[in-house]
């Protein structure tokens, strides 16, 4: 698998399972239905677990396109092959949102709040304010990848004074799932915390093109929140990462 189909494919992934946990807590007559946040919050744990598991071995697993501008920030990949990666991880999310609508269509048909059928593909915040809702994306996308660009191997030393670093594979990828889960019990209460322009935009777009019954608009007045703010997130946290590193 290449670098491109492994992040279309592993946003995807990661796009079906965590939209898919929140249009099982909030459409009508699932059985997940009204079980909450906590459930919201494990299931994108268990979705970034999964997607970067298909993704890491050919690309790095990046997922997100605030993780590539950061990359892309520390001089580790070139512009050509961050914008490759943004656009898989953009196709990834629109497909990915469609899944979900076709695998619970049922349950949108049935389900009456037009707000809640738009929230099981985008964000939005709790309360009126661009602004606010941008500074809480740009902090929470802070968060993901500061503490990513920190996450290391366990280096094996020898009695010789010998170094080496032990991969540990896919397990590896645990510490990042759960990053996910805290950053949303302690900082999703604001904004749904994208902290992924494509895990937003993508099926948001989706959202857009789909023939759902009785939906609202997008919202394409806050959409730029979770696109500019998570971007603006992960570069900080490159730059702050570059200067503790000197």
């Amino acid at each position: 698998m290449n670098a491109f189909l492994a992040e279309f494919v592993g946003t995807m992934i990661l796009v079906l399972l965590g939209n898919g946990v929140v249009a099982n807590v909030l459409l009508k007559n699932t059985n997940g239905h009204k079980s909450g946040w906590l459930v919201i919050t494990v299931g994108w744990g268990i979705a970034v677990f999964v997607g970067a598991t298909i993704a890491n071995q050919a690309s790095g697993a990046h997922l997100n396109p605030a993780v590539s501008a950061a990359k892309l920030t520390l001089g580790d990949m070139t512009t050509e092959t961050a914008l490759t990666y943004i656009a898989a991880q953009l196709l990834g999310a629109i497909v990915g949102g469609a899944l979900v609508f076709f695998f619970y269509r049922n349950h949108f048909e049935v389900s009456d709040s037009a707000d809640d059928k738009l929230a099981c593909f985008a964000c939005s915040p709790s309360l009126p304010g661009n602004g606010q809702a941008f500074l809480c994306e740009v902090i929470g996308t802070f968060v993901l990848v500061f503490c990513i660009l920190h996450f290391q191997d366990p280096i094996l030393e020898g009695s010789g004074g010998d170094k080496a670093k032990l991969g540990l594979g896919s397990i590896g990828l645990l510490q990042v799932a759960f990053l996910v889960v805290g950053i949303g019990l302690s900082l999703g209460g604001t904004t749904g915390y994208a902290i992924n322009p494509a895990r937003d935009l993508g099926p948001r777009i989706a959202h857009y093109l789909l023939p759902i019954g009785g939906k609202r608009d997008s919202n394409w007045s806050y959409s730029w929140v979770p696109v500019v703010g998570p971007l603006a997130g992960g570069v900080l946290a490159a730059l702050v990462y570059r200067i503790l590193a000197l």
